[in-house]
């Protein structure tokens, strides 16, 4: 009887450290946790967790190839799947669900706005917006607009 409990508890325990092994948020799974701290990825990187840093690159890549775009064919792109054909912008980032973030586009001939909503919005996945003129703005409590301060 006691081998049969003690074979018991040994099975229980392997399965508990199996679970955790499993179902523990892991850093290298891409899982922030608050002990971990984001390293920048160049010097000035505005970014505060590597779920901004994508974000932020993402919509850099998307500011490029509007600028590109509208060097090309003289008015911007009205979507993103119309930035396909600027050279910089493939069809796997037409998707708007970006990890952590939402995508939003709007594209007018003359203008477009962009905006990165975090699927939770906190201290290290703040909102993100930019326009035309390039300048991307941030805010961790509200969704970015032209009037959130500009990230340097």
């Amino acid at each position: 009887m006691r081998k049969s409990v003690t074979s018991f508890f040994a099975i229980l325990a392997c399965l508990a450290l199996a679970t955790s092994i499993f179902i523990a948020p892991s850093p290298a799974f891409g899982v922030q946790t608050p002990s971990d701290t984001y390293k920048p990825k160049f010097p000035g990187d505005p970014a505060r967790s590597g779920s901004e840093a994508a974000a932020l690159a993402y919509m850099r890549v998307v500011i490029r190839a509007q600028r590109q775009f509208n060097k090309q064919y003289d008015h911007f792109a009205t979507s993103l799947a119309e930035l396909v054909h600027s050279g910089s912008f493939t069809k796997r980032m037409v998707n708007p669900d970006r990890g952590d973030y939402t995508v939003s586009f709007e594209g007018k001939k003359d203008s477009f706005t962009l905006t990165m909503m975090p699927k939770q919005l906190d201290a290290t996945h703040r909102s993100f917006y930019a326009e035309d003129d390039g300048k991307i703005h941030a805010d961790e409590e509200k969704p970015a607009d032209a009037k959130s301060p500009v990230i340097k």
